[in-house]
């Protein structure tokens, strides 16, 4: 069984002051409504037999009800993120409160970025990762190595300009990508199973997943831009999952799993889903 203790804090801070990805934009933000959104997340993931550890949102940050950016975890020890300039007050605040759980913090060399569990997806022995946006190579393998995992490196897309150019997202001054954690193109159903959106990867990615002796669920775009499909929490027995995703969902049906599906509109403003707020811990 997997994700059968997640870390997950709240929405009480979620705003859009700092456009850090393309899916910010001038949409006002209701607070109330994401706070909602969040804990009929949470029902959900009690009623698939999770064990929540929950923590205060970090004061004033915008994206801390994303606690997957957090780090990545395995077997007690947390390789810690090195997130993007408007989420560095985050980095000290979720340190101390996996610390606090008797984990055991490793810190990535200076200089990389690494965005945790959202850019980088533990498979049974695989650490599927992605890189060119939140996450460096380097510090992937970093993380591959202290958990001891089998590195897949992959590259999804980015995002264009009208002249064909990468666009630099001017909050972070990084390229910019709708799949810019690999959370939003990749989700892993058991330590088996992935499901994927062939659409969002480069074509060498496309070939490396294809290589790999795990069954696979091909998800459709649309599914995965509008309805944030992949960004879900499964236990290998139920999926917390989009309820705009019906050709996924029927899939995971077929194959016996019990699929929770809440509404999630305002949380979606940031980025982020169900995955992205919820942490993996064992």
């Amino acid at each position: 069984m997997i994700n059968q203790k997640l870390m997950v804090s709240g929405a009480d801070y979620f705003a859009n002051t700092y456009k850090i990805n393309p899916y910010y934009n001038q949409s006002k933000i209701n607070v109330q409504k994401a706070i909602a959104e969040h804990n009929l997340i949470l029902d959900c993931f009690k009623r698939a037999g999770i064990e929540l550890i929950k923590v205060n949102p970090p004061q004033n940050c915008q994206d801390g009800v994303y606690t997957a950016n957090w780090a990545l975890v395995k077997d007690g020890v947390a390789v810690m993120a090195r997130l993007p300039k408007a989420r560095k007050a985050e980095e000290s605040y979720a340190r101390s409160r996996l610390e606090e759980q008797g984990i055991k913090t490793v810190l990535v060399p200076d200089g990389l970025l690494f965005s945790g569990q959202g850019d980088s997806l533990r498979c049974g022995k695989y650490l599927i990762a992605g890189c060119g946006y939140r996450s460096d190579p380097e510090a992937q393998q970093f993380a591959a190595d202290t958990l001891g995992l089998k590195l897949v490196q992959l590259h999804a897309k980015p995002q264009l300009n009208e002249d064909g150019s990468d666009h630099i997202n001017p909050a972070t001054n990084h390229t910019d990508s709708f799949w810019y954690d690999l959370d939003l193109a990749i989700s892993v159903i058991d330590e088996h199973t992935i499901a994927y959106c062939p659409d969002a990867l480069d074509e060498e990615s496309n070939q490396k997943l294809e290589a790999l002796d795990l069954d696979k669920i091909s998800v459709d775009y649309d599914e995965c831009t509008k309805g944030f499909a992949n960004n879900l929490v499964s236990t290998g027995e139920y999926v917390i999952m989009s309820n705009h995703a019906p050709k996924l969902q029927s899939e995971l049906k077929k194959r016996g799993l019990i699929c929770l599906t809440p509404d999630v509109t305002e949380l979606k403003k940031g980025g982020g889903y169900i995955r992205c707020v919820s942490l993996w811990l064992s």
